[in-house]
């Protein structure tokens, strides 16, 4: 019994002793909750976003102050206007992160995340401490549900840096998330960095873009946008890192898009993610039942804005297996699919800018195969553009981005 109060005692007085010091921790910490609030999405959310008009391009919409979790920085949350493939426009959130220090005429770069999910669950803003070096989801630290951050965050502040990391429309606002949608990510990537130059961050004209998976596709894409994206900016060059190219992918289907050419076999989520991106940019010429038979329409309308991209994967590989078949087994309106897909990827016109592709080879490519890599370097050679290609034979896709920014930044910091 003495020794049974001893503990109880002891217990009472850690209680005591931590109670204060936890109240005070939450107190410090509500500033930043307040500007960085977490999306809590909703099984309701319209896959179609309400038409925007009166706004341009470029236009700022807001902005808040969150914490920094890099050294010698400030970091905002913002909202901006952007455009799709199509022109329509789009309510677009991200992070814009600058030195601390006052400075004028300060590089830009714009950062293009991979792969998240179709909705408000993948918004990477609305993580916790979101301006910060990359965290992976699938590395032994990740507490959280997708990948977030920036690879080498802290290297471009200390490069001088102006960062934009857009979230690409519908992840955390309105509408559908037009996944892999090259051309709409890549005009998001640029139409933030022109917003972050109405901010007082000392960002200068000349832009560099690095983006890896889907990002990847997405920064191969920046250097191919209309000169009336670029605006004022001028694009020095662009880093793609695995890149998600869609038109390739489409055209050679194994991996992720392998149920292309053979419904019977379990859809990889991904694939599911591709269809429902283009069919949402494109929903007067593309349906849903294109592709897939009621099972795997409920799954897209029911999961999509509440299921990141692992989630909603498991979701699509246990309801095959227990309910049948996701895919249809003769597509329709293939013609029209492949128009909007061709129109809407990278690789389709001769970069503006110098490109460097950074290739993971371990495996084969453990996400984007390797032929998917070099096909894209190949077409960007057949369309008369620059490409250099650096090789990491002992990365996965998911250990690539922290290996090549090294030799990322050196290569960007010599075209400024």
């Amino acid at each position: 019994m003495m020794q049974r109060r001893s503990f109880l005692a002891a217990a009472g007085a850690l209680a005591a002793a931590t109670q204060i010091p936890f109240a005070k921790a939450k107190n410090q910490g509500a500033t930043s909750a307040a500007c960085n609030p977490p999306v809590v999405p909703s099984s309701t959310k319209s896959r179609f976003a309400p038409l925007i008009s009166g706004k341009a391009p470029g236009t700022l919409l807001s902005k808040e102050e969150i914490e920094a979790s890099v050294n010698g920085a400030r970091a905002w949350k913002v909202r901006y206007i952007s455009k799709d493939v199509n022109g329509v426009l789009n309510e677009v959130s991200g992070l814009v992160i600058a030195p601390a220090a006052t400075g004028k005429n300060r590089k830009l770069l714009t950062w293009c995340h991979g792969t998240t999910g179709l909705g408000d669950a993948a918004c990477p803003s609305a993580q916790p401490g979101p301006a910060c070096n990359m965290n992976i989801y699938f590395d032994t630290p990740s507490s959280q549900q997708i990948d977030y951050g920036v690879p080498g965050l802290q290297d471009w502040i200390n490069d001088g840096y102006v960062v934009c990391a857009t979230d690409y429309q519908g992840l955390g606002t309105p509408g559908q998330h037009q996944y892999v949608v090259n051309r709409t990510q890549a005009r998001d990537a640029v139409y933030l960095a022109r917003a972050a130059r109405k901010m007082a961050v000392g960002a200068g004209t000349k832009l560099g873009c690095a983006g890896w998976s889907q990002g990847g596709g997405a920064a191969a894409s920046v250097a191919e946008l209309d000169a009336a994206d670029y605006g004022e900016l001028q694009l020095v060059g662009t880093v793609a890192m695995s890149p998600g190219v869609t038109s390739i992918a489409y055209g050679m289907p194994k991996g992720l898009t392998a149920a292309l050419s053979n419904p019977s076999i379990p859809p990889d989520g991904h694939l599911l993610m591709v269809l429902a991106g283009f069919q949402i940019a494109n929903p007067d010429v593309l349906k849903l039942s294109d592709y897939f038979t009621p099972l795997g329409i409920e799954i897209i309308e029911t999961s999509w804005n509440i299921q990141p991209v692992h989630h909603f994967g498991d979701t699509v590989a246990r309801l095959f297996r227990l309910k049948g078949a996701i895919m249809q087994s003769n597509p329709k309106n293939l013609d029209r699919w492949q128009a909007a897909i061709t129109a809407g990827s990278a690789a389709t016109r001769k970069p503006v800018a110098p490109v460097l592709l950074c290739m993971d080879l371990f495996d084969g490519g453990t996400v984007i195969p390797v032929t998917w890599q070099t096909a894209y370097a190949a077409k960007v050679q057949q369309l008369g553009g620059s490409i250099k290609t650096l090789e990491y034979p002992n990365d996965d896709h998911f250990s690539l981005p922290d290996s090549c920014t090294p030799a990322a930044r050196q290569w960007l910091n010599g075209l400024f």
